[in-house]
């Protein structure tokens, strides 16, 4: 027979001070009520309260603004709060690079698909941006890979579904390999810039088919590149460390 351990005291209040900020329409960079307000309308102790506002800082939901007339700070979380989680949780379970790897190619192509149906024209200025960057910066592997990256960046967002594009970024610091010792010479940066600009003409047909088999051509391209070159990457174990940027 199994048991369901009942939630922390600190976690419960956690989330009733979320709730009730939502409720109250408060938006980031507003100030919560103070602690001895809390203390009065959560009637919990303090060190409980103070477990709870550290939870909820861990996860960016607020920040702590120090000196008078400071006190808890609603934010906004980044998927950079979830990337660190994903990484601990992989380091953890002695999760290998090709988990990544994997994930990427089963959720990439299904967003282009999406984006291509979502995506709005301001977006994809920016994504012509991220190419002209690119073909500019061939030369440069930093700044040609840190285009790659918001290349992706925007097509996750674009897909108009919020859990692919948190997850996606989330794994972005980390997709490139570099981290790890995956290397990037001038014909294969060429051979990328080229699958984005296939991808993007499909994206800008707003055609989904076609940019959902163009992106799981790119996608692939990079898989059979790193099973090739750098082997034993894909079977190195992930740790924290590993998170860029």
């Amino acid at each position: 027979m199994t048991t369901t351990r009942a939630p922390k005291a600190a976690m419960l209040v956690a989330q009733r001070i979320l709730r009730d900020a939502m409720r109250a329409g408060l938006s980031p960079g507003d100030l919560l009520p103070s602690e001895r307000g809390m203390l009065e309308q959560y009637e919990t102790g303090r060190g409980t309260l103070r477990e709870a506002l550290r939870l909820l800082e861990f996860q960016g939901v607020i920040t702590l603004k120090p000196g008078p007339g400071g006190g808890p700070v609603l934010t906004s979380p980044t998927a950079s709060n979830l990337a660190n989680t994903l990484m601990l949780l992989m380091q953890l379970n002695h999760a290998q690079y090709r988990t990544i790897v994997e994930v990427r190619n089963a959720v990439e192509p299904m967003i282009g698909k999406l984006a291509a149906q979502h995506i709005t024209d301001a977006q994809l200025d920016q994504l012509a941006g991220t190419i002209e960057s690119m073909r500019c910066s061939l030369d440069d592997r930093e700044l040609f890979l840190e285009e790659n990256k918001k290349f992706h960046d925007i097509i996750a967002w674009s897909s108009g579904n919020v859990l692919f594009a948190c997850l996606v970024e989330s794994l972005l610091g980390i997709l490139d390999g570099t981290a790890i010792g995956i290397d990037y010479p001038s014909h294969r940066r060429s051979a990328i810039l080229k699958a984005h600009e296939e991808i993007y003409q499909a994206l800008a047909k707003r055609d989904a088919a076609s940019s959902e088999e163009r992106m799981r051509e790119h996608v692939e391209a990079y898989t059979r590149y790193a099973m090739k070159k750098f082997p034993h990457v894909l079977d190195q174990a992930i740790t924290w460390n590993h998170l860029l940027g």
